[in-house]
């Protein structure tokens, strides 16, 4: 691939396949990577949605980067590699990366979780060439091009999207997405026509479907009301699942915008769960307080299970 056309901002830059292949080391796309995939950790994760974590968690793969920029990301301190930081990262290669999904099975993980893999969709489609036995799923911003999903068909069980932004101005200042909810309900629609209705086993684990993310942001419960509305018009009861999220916390470069430098308060929560409550969205999560607004559901980005184990 000599110029990049894999997300939206179809920087048209020539990516290289790994980082020294760059002249500086780096390359200046929007997710400041090259085209080999770079990881922050892959281990058992157990704070998605009861239908992916299950009893012994997701097998999560935390890429490095990302096509989004957004200012508040949680996993900023890997997410950053893009002109606002290093982002902390070990670049590997496909071979690795297959090993590492091999790794997390064996483990007992319930699935793959391919966490921001979008920059890396190149190299996640040539990883997964052949069937893992456990559903994988591709947990993203939402910020997609068609193109990529269709390269993806049939490698992917579960779409795992944020619903980030309504309002576009916003999408812009506080995430650098142009068009955000235009491109990324496209892309939402499209991932529903590839997996089709949400199934879940026995167990109540997610086999294939699509789980749409919303994270309430303080100060703009008008975005939240009408993602939730969108949701409720394009999808019937039984085809997708929604999951309201309260957990926002100011990481990153929050301090910069004041506005969302504070954790939601209790009204606007219980506004925003009122309005969810009261659509015909059927299917889903809402989150308990008892698991919101607090660091400690951040994971250690520090290269766990990213390396070859030695053998003994």
């Amino acid at each position: 691939m000599p110029y990049c056309y894999i997300c939206p901002h179809r920087c048209g830059v020539d990516r290289p396949l790994t980082l020294a292949d760059s002249a500086e080391g780096r390359c200046f796309g929007s997710c400041g990577c090259g085209l080999a995939p770079i990881v922050a950790r892959a281990a058992l994760h157990r704070w998605e949605e009861p239908c992916i974590s299950g009893t012994r968690g997701a097998g999560a793969v935390f890429f490095s980067g990302c096509n989004l920029h957004c200012v508040f990301c949680q996993n900023f301190s890997v997410s950053s590699k893009n002109g606002y930081g290093d982002g902390f990262g070990i670049e590997i290669d496909v071979p690795r990366l297959r090993q590492i999904y091999r790794e997390l099975i064996e483990e007992g993980a319930h699935n793959i979780d391919l966490v921001t893999p979008t920059h890396f969709a190149q190299a996640v489609a040539e990883s997964l060439d052949a069937p893992l036995g456990v559903p994988v799923i591709y947990n993203c911003g939402g910020f997609e091009t068609l193109d990529t999903l269709a390269k993806l068909k049939g490698k992917i069980d579960i779409y795992l999207p944020d619903l980030k932004w309504y309002d576009d101005v916003a999408a812009v200042k506080y995430s650098n997405a142009p068009s955000y909810f235009r491109v990324a309900t496209a892309a939402i629609e499209a991932m529903y026509e590839q997996v089709g209705a949400y199934k879940l086993d026995e167990d109540g684990l997610l086999q294939k479907g699509v789980l749409i993310r919303h994270l309430i942001m303080p100060g703009f419960l008008d975005d939240t009301k009408k993602i939730i509305d969108w949701v409720a018009k394009t999808f019937k009861p039984g085809q997708v699942l929604f999951s309201l999220m309260r957990q926002y916390v100011p990481c990153g470069r929050a301090k910069e915008y004041p506005e969302i430098d504070r954790t939601l308060s209790d009204e606007e929560y219980k506004e925003a769960e009122a309005y969810l409550l009261a659509s015909s969205i059927e299917d889903g999560y809402l989150q308990e307080e008892a698991a919101c607004a607090s660091e400690d559901f951040i994971p250690a980005f520090d290269g766990t299970g990213v390396l070859k184990k030695a053998e003994n």
